[in-house]
């Protein structure tokens, strides 16, 4: 059998089993436009590459997803209502704990709805797997990328720089309708999280330094890819408490410093240190993740550390990952 063939019903086989269980075979003979015998062989491949179970007699085989889930779905942006698909079209097809059906809704959702409000697309296309120890969210809209409608809202046109105010969170292009949490919690609600659009793609992972470049998908629009471990304890209430000393509220962020940083450039103006301050005002706190951050020069260090945290003493600033170098000039400056 063609290997793109088996590829190809991994897309669509997770919901034809649930539907068709007792009579697949003849639903794969009517869609695909093959014989009894080419149907057979391909659900008894998908069988023994563990995208089906099979139960019953060979006569009357009764067919059901298997360990490997996918459905994949492509909508028209118009009209559409987030929460349906995910109700209708996905949740019925997987096999989740509680804990992850949780996560996935939430972040499902809000990505459907950032597609629908904020991409000027016309289409989406949602993809939804479940693997041995994953479940896998991509959504990819065809719009004007996400990086592109930041530099029409905000005027930053260097894709660094609307990471690193995104990053922060409470950024939104429609703030009438939109408080700009959606993504920042998102993205602490998965164990990977990447964002491609407009030639650039940022990678944020737990356990690692903020957001980090990563090597784009060269397709119009913008695609996250997300995925949550099966076994993951975490809860989605976990990650709204986690930036608020109390209750839901969005009090604390984090900003990468390296974002600011590149070939031949570090952390010296106090122009870069008034970008890393820009919004701060909005939160109790910002963690300052120094990873990856050998050096930063006086005048930075001054503006961030002692002109700021003067005029804005209700804002208290948490330095994190900083090196020997780093950490004896914000001394110096404090």
């Amino acid at each position: 059998m063609p290997r793109n063939s088996l590829a190809s019903a991994t897309t669509w086989i997770t919901a034809a089993a649930q539907a068709h269980g007792d009579d697949l075979i003849a639903h794969v003979m009517h869609r695909q436009s093959i014989s009894r015998r080419r149907a057979r062989k391909l659900l008894n491949a998908l069988v023994d590459a563990q995208w089906l179970s099979v139960s019953g007699s060979a006569r009357k085989p009764h067919w059901q997803p298997g360990a490997l889930r996918q459905v994949v779905q492509t909508y028209a942006l118009a009209g559409l209502q987030e929460d349906l698909p995910w109700a209708r079209d996905f949740a019925p097809h997987l096999a989740l704990q509680p804990n992850v059906a949780r996560l996935a809704q939430h972040a499902f959702t809000e990505l459907l709805n950032n597609a629908i409000d904020h991409s000027g697309g016309q289409g989406v296309t949602v993809s939804v797997r479940q693997t041995a120890m994953h479940l896998q969210l991509l959504v990819s809209d065809d719009g004007c990328g996400i990086f592109d409608r930041i530099e029409q809202s905000w005027q930053i046109g260097d894709p660094k720089l609307a990471m690193l105010e995104l990053g922060k969170g409470k950024l939104s292009s429609m703030p009438d309708r939109h408080c700009g949490h959606g993504l920042f919690f998102v993205a602490r609600a998965a164990d990977i999280f990447d964002l491609h659009a407009n030639q650039q793609a940022f990678q944020r992972r737990p356990g690692r330094s903020g957001w980090s470049p990563v090597r784009a998908l060269g397709r119009p629009g913008t695609s996250i890819f997300l995925a949550i471990a099966l076994d993951t304890p975490r809860t989605l209430d976990e990650v709204l408490r986690a930036q608020a000393a109390q209750g839901y509220g969005f009090e604390q962020t984090e900003v990468p410093l390296r974002l600011l940083t590149g070939p031949m450039v570090g952390l010296e103006s106090r122009a870069q240190a008034r970008r890393v301050t820009a919004r701060l005002a909005q939160f109790r706190g910002a963690r300052l993740d120094f990873s990856g951050v050998d050096d930063i020069g006086p005048a930075f260090a001054d503006e961030l550390f002692r002109v700021y945290a003067r005029a804005h003493p209700e804002v208290q600033l948490q330095p994190e990952a900083m090196g020997p170098r780093v950490a004896a000039m914000v001394a110096a400056v404090q």
